[in-house]
């Protein structure tokens, strides 16, 4: 399908220049006979009153880390403790705007904007609207403790024993605290009360705040999105790659009116001058102003703006401001809020990299004591009110920690006895049920789709008359993940797919081509080169409901994603104690023929980490029920696809490729080829070189060889592979992994072990040489080919009568290469 853009030449080369706008810097002015009159009186109370509340939180904190004791209860903790104390009126002007339904996304520095949320979702809460939420949470564990040992007549004051109880417990790593003691302090997070996850990696909620931000654009729901990061946080690349995903011009462009708009996201940068010790102002940035970075990143400059963080008002404003851009659809929005943190990096931090006189200057301007003095001055408080909310504070931290360290109340969850616990956090195995899900948004209904219709036309399987098809006549590997997909996104209108040439292109590799006839734009899009951004906005958009298939065109680039991947998409679902899910499917392709950074098998890599279910189907019969089981899971899922198999027709099961909707169970290896005297195991593509392998095996030297086709390497269900071994005695594992480090060496290690008794030979593992790949002329010099699994064979297992093995090392590797670094 044709671009919708035209590049006109005479336009681009036109002679001009680009004018930026100024960027305002504590521009408000502060007047409080009309911030009286704006907000009132209560809400000023409630303003002062949460900011007492949050630092004495962390008061709390900072005696239990350096004294071991809090107001006479005495308890060692051994976690971390990164303190926000003097950030108390960028948390709680930031939350004051916000309601229940918008999300916050923070650091491992965000008690502040927890507490200061959860406290401004209180207080536009009523019972009936709140208590069956906070009931329902964690199966009732943080409400029961509550309600026997913290409950309250009033509403208020119990919805906040619940809030700093939950943060309390979980930063203790209870299993009563908000996330199952998973999370602790720097993790914590309660989607409930609008408080989404808190990242321990510098920058790592700026991608995910722009996928919920994403969600909320594209599912027309209310709200709006605060990524709260710290000024070094600028410095990272998926930062930047956040702002311009989040102001991409198509989306102002070329979505339809009903979801046109930036996104809902506000950029939220907690300026407190230092990374730890580094400072990025005349340091280690190159701007003069954070807020400079804003301009020119979009037509609105982001609405970049530097405010008086010390000054809740001010960021009151900020964001009240933020809000309206947002609604007129000239999102994201920058707000580079000024602040300092008084206490260190975290309580170990002596602060040696600052002196004396710049700590001194900025607790003179402490912004609680501030806001009470000049509010008692301008005659809105008495004198005696910072006192008496700085003892009911001291009474509710109190009363928390109390409950929060005592082991008989609030256990740990008991890990080691019981590894059931840990599996039904890390994965949920649960499926969503397409009756009830929304129906799928469509150009045109799906069973008029072209596309679909000339794949319907295909022979289901390879063969026909007993001769070989070709990929035109026959349904291919591709052909298959398109007919999975096309019906997993007609049947839910959750689903929202992007990535590298996703749209007009077809995907990369053409898996995608007739999907752009299907899906509006708002449902497929093109994603910029931003591998960071594109994983990162796929983990926020499915934590926040919807179910994200997203693309990297080929493994290599994992790298480009690797914290989003190994940090974000791994982890939320287990850190949340199991209690969120992330329903997100990345497609990868393995390349061939291209070189060192595109030819890399990284399946090995990714399974090592905990938290991904990994899928690599071979044949186009799996790839097919694989990807429609990926997508109807509530699971994150890495779905390998190696490069070399897209034109395949089905030629390995003979029931070929069904017509109808079918799913592969994930886990669940699959026995391709039966035999007596020698099994093989592959990984993705190896399959067809291990086919050819035991065919010359049988017929010329009559071994009869069993190959099993992995199809998944997390969850891995042993009892078919071991059930082999036991009746072959005898083991090869082939992949394209690079050897060093493959997953299938776990695979030998676990096999010995279980099936030693049965074994007549070592288990023998095979895989690309441990070089960087080499071009495609000597490609087959580094992957394993079917002479390989011969010689291996030959060498390690029994001696093949006439065979003759190729020169050099085999790719089972040797001791001499190890030793060579290779």
């Amino acid at each position: 399908m044709a671009k919708e853009l035209m590049i006109d030449p005479s336009a681009v080369r036109e002679r001009r220049e680009l004018t930026l706008a100024p960027v305002p810097v504590n521009a408000y002015v502060p007047d409080l006979e009309r911030e009286r009159s704006l907000y009132g009186t209560d809400a000023l109370r409630r303003i002062g009153r949460d900011m007492v509340l949050v630092r004495e939180f962390e008061l709390m904190l900072n005696a239990i880390k350096r004294e071991g004791s809090y107001l006479g209860i005495d308890y060692v903790h051994q976690g971390p403790a990164h303190l926000s104390i003097g950030q108390e009126a960028a948390a709680v002007g930031q939350a004051f705007s916000l309601g229940v339904t918008d999300k916050v996304f923070g650091s491992h520095r965000s008690h502040g904007e927890v507490i200061a949320k959860g406290l401004s979702a209180i207080a536009e809460s009523t019972p009936d609207s709140l208590n069956p939420e906070l009931e329902a949470w964690s199966d009732g564990a943080v409400w029961r403790v509550v309600r026997e040992r913290l409950a309250d007549n009033d509403f208020e004051q119990q919805a906040i024993n619940f809030l700093m109880y939950g943060m309390t417990a979980e930063t203790f790593g209870r299993s009563t605290g908000f996330n199952r003691g998973l999370g602790g302090s720097m993790h914590a997070f309660f989607p409930p009360l609008g408080i989404f996850p808190n990242n321990a990696i510098v920058g790592g909620s700026a991608p995910l705040a722009t996928g919920a931000a994403l969600y909320n654009r594209l599912r027309r729901t209310e709200g709006i999105v605060v990524a709260s990061i710290g000024d070094a946080s600028v410095g990272t690349g998926p930062v930047w790659e956040s702002f311009n995903f989040a102001g991409m011009a198509q989306l102002t462009g070329l979505m339809d009116d009903e979801h046109r708009g930036g996104l809902p996201v506000v950029f939220f940068v907690v300026n407190n001058f230092y990374g730890m010790g580094g400072q990025t102002i005349g340091e280690t940035m190159a701007f003069d102003q954070l807020s400079r970075i804003g301009a020119g990143v979009n037509r609105h400059n982001m609405h970049t703006q530097t405010v008086d963080g010390n000054d809740p008002f001010a960021v009151i404003d900020a964001m009240t401001t933020a809000r309206e851009h947002i609604e007129r659809g000239e999102g994201p929005v920058l707000i580079d809020c000024q602040t300092y943190r008084l206490s260190g990096h975290s309580p170990s931090d002596a602060s040696s990299y600052r002196t004396k006189d710049e700590v001194d200057l900025w607790t003179a301007a402490d912004p609680v004591d501030s806001y009470f003095q000049r509010l008692v001055e301008g005659g809105v408080f008495d004198a005696t009110l910072q006192t008496e909310l700085k003892a009911w504070a001291e009474k509710t931290v109190r009363a928390t920690l109390e409950v929060a360290v005592d082991l008989t109340i609030s256990p740990r969850l008991d890990l080691r006895t019981d590894p059931g616990v840990m599996a039904g956090i890390t994965f949920n195995n649960a499926t969503t049920d397409r009756e009830s899900a929304p129906a799928g948004e469509t150009t045109v209904p799906l069973a008029e789709l072209p596309h679909l219709l000339n794949v319907g036309k295909k022979s289901r399987t390879g063969t026909a008359g007993g001769k070989a098809l070709s990929g035109a006549r026959a349904v291919t590997f591709r052909d298959a993940l398109f007919e999975a997909i096309a019906s997993a996104v007609a049947a839910d209108d959750r689903i929202a797919l992007w990535g590298e040439e996703n749209r007009d292109w077809g995907g990369s590799f053409g898996v995608y081509r007739g999907l752009t006839e299907l899906l509006p734009r708002h449902r497929l899009f093109n994603a910029p080169i931003s591998e960071a951004a594109i994983v990162g906005a796929g983990v926020g958009f499915a934590l926040s409901g919807g179910r994200s298939l997203i693309e990297l065109m080929y493994a290599d680039f994992i790298g480009r994603a690797g914290d989003e991947i190994f940090n974000q998409m791994a982890k939320w679902q287990p850190m949340s104690g199991g209690l969120v899910r992330i329903p997100m499917v990345m497609r990868v392709s393995v390349g061939a023929k291209y070189g060192a950074q595109h030819s890399q098998d990284w399946s090995s890599m990714v399974a090592g980490v905990p938290g991904l279910k990994v899928v690599f189907p071979a044949t186009a019969r799996d790839a097919k029920g694989l990807m429609a089981s990926a997508l109807a899971g509530d699971d994150p899922v890495v779905f390998f696809e190696s490069q070399r198999l897209y034109d395949l027709p089905e030629t390995v099961h003979a029931d070929g490729v069904p017509r109808e909707d079918y799913f592969v169970p994930i886990g669940r290896p699959a026995v391709v080829r039966t035999g007596s005297g020698l099994t093989i195991l592959t990984v993705g593509a190896a399959l067809y070189r291990a086919l050819d392998a035991a065919k010359t095996l049988e017929e010329r030297h009559g071994m009869s060889v069993e190959v099993i086709d992995a199809r998944s390497l997390v969850p891995f269900e042993y009892d078919i592979l071991l059930e082999s071994v036991a009746k072959t005695g005898r083991l090869v594992c082939v992949s394209d992994a690079s050897l060093r480090g493959s997953w299938l060496n776990t695979v030998a290690a676990k096999t010995s072990e279980e099936a030693f008794d049965h074994l007549d030979a070592p288990v023998v593992v095979l895989g690309a040489r441990n070089w960087v790949a080499p071009p495609a002329e000597l490609e087959w010099e580094f992957f394993v080919t079917s002479d390989d699994i011969l010689d291996a064979v030959h060498t390690r297992i029994v001696p093949l009568p006439g065979h003759v093995v190729q020169p050099g090392p085999g790719a089972d590797g040797t001791l001499h290469e190890s030793a060579l670094g290779i």
